[in-house]
C-alpha cells in the first residue's frame, strides 16, 4: 500500500518529531551495521578526500610559479579555480555512466577502475609543470573516477531503515578524516627539497617540488585498490529490498511511450523513470549545499594564501595545511559522535536547513583571521547537511536496482555545480580585488545571497526522509 493510501485510511502522517524512518507506532531495534564491509568501504572512500584536499595547501603557490600567471599574484585565483572546476566538469560527463554501469555489472568492478584512475592521475599531476598539463591530469582523474556515487549506493545497500542514519553519518566522518590527512600531506610534503635538503638533494625534487604529496596520494589509492580487490564484497542484489517510492496511488510508474513499469521490479529503471519529484527535490538540495561548500573550500585557502596587501592573510602552505588538519580531526569526531543523536532529536529537515544557514558566517568572516576557528566550526556543522541529504537521495530511489543511477544523476548535477562554483568564486574574488569593488570585499556581499537561495530550496524537503 502506498503512503498516500495509508494516510487516506487514517494512518497519521509523520510529524517533525517522528523517529527517523520508523514506520509504525512501536520503536524499532537498530540493526547492527556489517562492520567489516563498512570499514572496508570507508577506507576506500578515504581515497577521495585525500586526493581532493591534498592539493589545497599548495595549489595556489604552484599556479603562481607557472608562466601563465606572468608573476601577477592577483591572477592566481582565475587559474587555480579553473583547475578545480575542470576536474568536476570531467566528473560530470562520466559519473552517471559509471553509476549506471554499476547497477548492471556490480559496484566492485567500477570501484577498482576508479581507484586505478586515481593512481594514474595523481602521478601525472605531480609531474605536471604547465597549466595545460595540470588541467589534463585533473580532468583524467574526473573522467576515470565514478566512485563517489557508487560508494553512496553501497552504503545504502549495506543499511536499512533502522541504521541508515548511523551508516550515512560515517560518510562525512570519512571526508573529515580525509580533510585532515589530505592537507597534512599536501602542506608537509610539498617542496621537500626546501624542508629536507639533505634527504631530497636530487635535482628531480627541485624540478618537481610537488611530486611527493602526489606520490603519497597515489600510494594510498594503490593500497585501497588492493583492499577492494581482496576484501570488498558485491552489494548489488543484496540487502533489504526498498519499498517503492512513486508519489502515486499505485506501484506502476509511467515511462517513455506511456508504458507502465512495476517499480517493484528488480531491474534497473530507465533514466526518465528516475526523475520523480522526491528525487529531483533531493538532488536540488544536494546541489545547493555542494555549491556552497565548494565555494567556501575554494575561497578559504585562496584568501588565507593571498598576501595581506591584497586583502588576504599571507599564510604559508604549511600553516594552511595545519589549520585544515586540525579542522578535519575535530570535525570527524563531532560527526561520528553527534550526528545520529542530533538528527534523531531534531529531524533531517531541520538539520539540513541549519547546515545551509551556517554558510553565512563562513562567508562573512573569511578575512577575519582571529575568527578562523569560528569559521571552521561553522563549516563542520554544515557537514551534517551532507549526511541528511544522502539519506533523502537514497530513500527517494524508485527501486533498489536503480540506486546507482539515482546517485549517479545526483553526482552529475553536483559535479556541474562544483564545476561552476570554484571558478566563479575564485574569479569573483580576483575581480573584486582587481577593480577594488567595495574595497575588494564585493565577494562577501554576493555570497550570503546565494545562501538565501539555498534556504529557499531546502524548505521543499519533507520533515522526514522519503518512504524507503
Amino acid at each position: 500500500m502506498s503512503p498516500r493510501s495509508q494516510r487516506s485510511q487514517g494512518t497519521p502522517e509523520p510529524q517533525e518529531g517522528t523517529p527517523l524512518l520508523h514506520d509504525g507506532n512501536a520503536p524499532q531495534t537498530e540493526t547492527p551495521l556489517p562492520i567489516t564491509q563498512i570499514v572496508v568501504l570507508l577506507l576506500l572512500q578515504l581515497c577521495e578526500p585525500i586526493a581532493s584536499f591534498s592539493i589545497n595547501p599548495y595549489i595556489n603557490q604552484l599556479v603562481s610559479e607557472l608562466p601563465v600567471v606572468g608573476g601577477d599574484e592577483r591572477r592566481v585565483g582565475y587559474y587555480a579555480g579553473s583547475i578545480v572546476s575542470l576536474y568536476f566538469a570531467a566528473e560530470a560527463v562520466s559519473v552517471l555512466q559509471w553509476s549506471r554501469l554499476s547497477d548492471h555489472v556490480g559496484r566492485k568492478p567500477v570501484l577498482l577502475c576508479g581507484l586505478l584512475g586515481t593512481v594514474l592521475s595523481s602521478v601525472l599531476f605531480g609531474l605536471s609543470r604547465s597549466f595545460p598539463a595540470l588541467v589534463f591530469s585533473r580532468c583524467l582523474h574526473g573522467m576515470l573516477n565514478g566512485n563517489i556515487g557508487v560508494m553512496k549506493s553501497m552504503m545504502a545497500e549495506l543499511t536499512d531503515e533502522t541504521n541508515m542514519a548511523r551508516g550515512f553519518s560515517l560518510i562525512p566522518v570519512t571526508w573529515a578524516v580525509g580533510s585532515t590527512i589530505g592537507p597534512f600531506i599536501g602542506g608537509m610534503l610539498s617542496r621537500p627539497q626546501d624542508r629536507w635538503p639533505n634527504v631530497f638533494s636530487h635535482p628531480f625534487w627541485g624540478k618537481y617540488p610537488y611530486f611527493l604529496p602526489c606520490l603519497a596520494t597515489a600510494a594510498y589509492a594503490l593500497l585501497s585498490f588492493t583492499l577492494a580487490a581482496i576484501f570488498s564484497k558485491e552489494t548489488v542484489n543484496s540487502g533489504p529490498i526498498m519499498k517503492p517510492n512513486t508519489e502515486a496511488n499505485s506501484d506502476l510508474l509511467n515511462v517513455e511511450g506511456g508504458d507502465l513499469l512495476d517499480v517493484k521490479d528488480t531491474r534497473p529503471l530507465p533514466l526518465r523513470a528516475l526523475l520523480t519529484r522526491s528525487v529531483m527535490v533531493s538532488i536540488a538540495n544536494y546541489c545547493m549545499i555542494s555549491l556552497l561548500e565548494i565555494i567556501a573550500l575554494t575561497l578559504i585557502p585562496l584568501v588565507w594564501s593571498t598576501p595581506v596587501k591584497f586583502g588576504g592573510l599571507g599564510m604559508s602552505p604549511a600553516s594552511i595545511g595545519l589549520w585544515m588538519t586540525g579542522y578535519g580531526f575535530t570535525n570527524g569526531i563531532f560527526q561520528f559522535v553527534a550526528f545520529p543523536h542530533i538528527v534523531e532529536r531534531f529531524g533531517p529537515r531541520r538539520i539540513f536547513i541549519a547546515s545551509i544557514l551556517c554558510f553565512i558566517p563562513v562567508y562573512i568572516i573569511l578575512t577575519a583571521g582571529l575568527l578562523m576557528i569560528l569559521q571552521l566550526s561553522a563549516i563542520g556543522f554544515s557537514d551534517m547537511g551532507f549526511s541528511t541529504i544522502f539519506m533523502y537521495i537514497s530513500s527517494a530511489a524508485p527501486n533498489k536496482r536503480s540506486l546507482g543511477a539515482t546517485n549517479g544523476v545526483a553526482q552529475t548535477m553536483v559535479s556541474i555545480q562544483r564545476t561552476i562554483g570554484p571558478a566563479a568564486a575564485a574569479s569573483l574574488f580576483a575581480f573584486s580585488l582587481d577593480n577594488n569593488i567595495l574595497g575588494g570585499n564585493f565577494t562577501y556581499v554576493v555570497l550570503p545571497v546565494v545562501v538565501l537561495v539555498g534556504l529557499g530550496v531546502a524548505v521543499q524537503l519533507p520533515r522526514i526522509t522519503w518512504n524507503r
